[in-house]
């Protein structure tokens, strides 16, 4: 009996120290979602996923637009935030690649959307005012944008 509450401690500390390996808000949509963001870890991503699955909030928010779903969205497995993540820390050298209309951080995008990359240079730079509209265009107003052209 002693090795089976050993097993299980063990098996408690393993999830526990691998909690950071873990995606933050990877549960999607849904009321769950909703009710545990901004929170990470192993216990609220469980709590979130038990939550939308439980009750099919998600499913529910999916098919009526509710509970931070849209039901026009498309699934991209982190694409947006993969990409949100590295327009944040690049949106200058971002504007001048897309001005030229080629560049590493056009060819990074290119990669993260799966396009291909000359299209996709000649694509931005086309659409560089409705890009970049101003000098204070924002990182998550910009991927949104981007998102749409690809």
């Amino acid at each position: 009996m002693k090795k089976i509450y050993f097993a299980s401690l063990l098996v408690g500390a393993a999830m526990l120290a691998s909690a950071p390996a873990f995606a933050v808000d990877s549960t999607g949509c849904g009321l769950g979602s909703m009710a545990w963001k901004g929170n990470s870890g192993i216990g609220p991503q469980v709590l979130a996923a038990t939550t939308n699955g439980s009750f099919g909030t998600q499913t529910f928010g999916i098919t009526f637009g509710t509970s931070g779903c849209d039901p026009n969205g498309r699934i991209t497995g982190g694409t947006g935030r993969m990409m949100l993540a590295f327009l944040e820390n690049n949106m200058e050298q971002f504007a001048l690649d897309v001005a030229a209309g080629y560049g590493e951080t056009i060819d990074t995008v290119a990669g993260i959307l799966n396009v291909d990359s000359e299209e996709f240079g000649l694509k931005v730079q086309a659409q560089f005012a409705y890009l970049f509209a101003d000098e204070n265009v924002e990182a998550v107003d910009l991927t949104l944008k981007v998102l749409q052209l690809a």
